[in-house]
């Protein structure tokens, strides 16, 4: 090679604002790569299709390898395995406070009826009492903290160095928010269930429309139960994570969040302002009722989801446009 190829190939690059890089020819070669798969770079018979396909299929892989790197870390770490456990607890407890309960003289009111009749219902009862406060703690933690808490420590922008992308990157702390939703959800409804069984007889179910349904036939409401409260956690969860892009402090996102919500509630109980409780968020939570009915009120789960549907759209398109703009230093 002669001098002046030397001099080329080891000619430095100076990017405004950063330091001057030394561009090697070993650099060169990296950055001028993804130009061989485009279609206009070999030409209508070249290798750009199967290029293409295979940069597309490393991307994928990567994007599922990020995720499953992200799953890991957010299911080993102590404090989100805390909360699964706190929150399969509070079945047994009110299971157990049902029991007690229904054994006394006292007279029982209606849910106390319905759980003692039959144990299918303890899993409505769980999902009534927690989805309005502990469910969402859960959630604003982990969500809340999935871009604030990378800033905080430090490390978001060691995340972005990698060839991952700022969308792909916030695609994958919101799925892997939305899967811990889920657990979240399933955990209550599975530890209400077996909780059921063991304290309270199993049998055709009573619904509050008054018509006996099979236990099969409760199983798969219960089911569809899931499905929507996971749903709705899920939504709550974008809402978290939009804040998160505002904050490198993660408790800030996350007391945003819970406070957002009980900001709702308080907003539920004021009759004068029933014109708007039907767009808050907590609103729809308890809609998982309309499978207690006969038949189910279709409707009524229809109008929560496209309610989630909304909020996710709307504070996923915050988060994303707050996100793909920021100054990272963190």
């Amino acid at each position: 090679m002669s001098t002046a190829d030397s001099a080329t190939s080891t000619a430095t690059r100076r990017t405004p604002g950063l330091v001057p890089v030394t561009e090697t020819m070993r650099t060169t070669e990296r950055t001028e790569e993804p130009a061989t798969d485009h279609p206009a770079a070999a030409g209508p018979s070249g290798p750009s299709a199967p290029s293409g396909r295979g940069s597309a299929a490393r991307a994928t892989w990567a994007f599922w390898r990020l995720l499953g790197s992200e799953l890991g870390l957010t299911f080993r770490r102590p404090r989100n395995l805390v909360m699964l456990a706190v929150l399969a607890a509070v079945p047994v407890v009110i299971g157990v406070a049902l029991r007690l309960v229904g054994g006394s003289d006292d007279g029982m009111g209606g849910i106390i009826q319905a759980v003692a009749g039959n144990s299918l219902m303890l899993t409505f009862a769980s999902f009534s009492f927690l989805v309005l406060l502990l469910m969402p703690v859960a959630i604003s933690v982990v969500a809340g903290d999935s871009i604030a808490g990378e800033a905080g420590g430090g490390t978001l922008r060691y995340l972005l160095a990698a060839p991952a992308g700022r969308t792909r990157l916030l695609a994958v702390k919101y799925l892997n928010a939305v899967v811990y939703a889920y657990a979240v959800t399933a955990v209550v409804a599975l530890s209400a269930l077996l909780t059921g069984l063991v304290l309270f007889p199993a049998g055709p179910v009573t619904l509050l429309s008054g018509t006996t349904i099979p236990v099969l036939d409760g199983l798969v409401r219960i089911a569809i139960t899931v499905g929507y409260v996971g749903a709705g956690m899920a939504a709550l969860a974008a809402i978290a994570l939009a804040l998160s892009t505002f904050t490198e402090v993660s408790i800030g996102a996350i007391a945003g969040t819970m406070v957002l919500v009980i900001v709702c509630q308080v907003l539920r109980a004021i009759p004068e302002l029933g014109s708007i409780t039907p767009y808050l968020l907590p609103t729809k939570f308890t809609n998982f009722d309309a499978v207690l009915r006969s038949p189910i009120d279709t409707g009524a789960l229809a109008d929560g989801l496209l309610t989630f549907g909304a909020y996710i759209l709307l504070f996923g398109t915050i988060a994303w446009a707050r996100f793909s703009g920021k100054d990272i230093t963190s």
